[in-house]
């Protein structure tokens, strides 16, 4: 997994967001939601797969930056991850931007 980006408006995800890499994910997702304000994009166009590690990692991260007063956002889902939030409805809870 690598995440880049300016880490306090946007974060850009790549590889495998899974239970190996899901503890480093999560901090960095938070040291990204504590640092900035208003939307914190997370991009997603660059990643192969994740697991329910993953899924939790930004279900976390949302939920932590509503508690910041910040709304996460989803850009560029691959469309097999887009399947698995609407299967989950997941969808209805998250910001997803095409």
């Amino acid at each position: 997994m690598q995440i880049t980006g300016d880490h306090e408006e946007l974060v850009v995800v790549g590889g495998c967001l899974d239970v190996r890499s899901a503890a480093d994910a999560r901090q960095a997702l938070q040291r990204a939601v504590d640092a900035g304000e208003g939307d914190l994009v997370l991009d997603l166009r660059g990643l192969d797969a994740w697991d329910a590690a993953g899924l939790g990692v930004i279900m976390a991260a949302h939920r932590r930056a509503g508690h910041c007063g910040r709304r996460l956002v989803l850009r560029d889902v691959p469309p097999r991850m887009h399947r698995v939030l609407v299967a989950t409805r997941l969808h209805r809870v998250l910001t997803i931007a095409s």
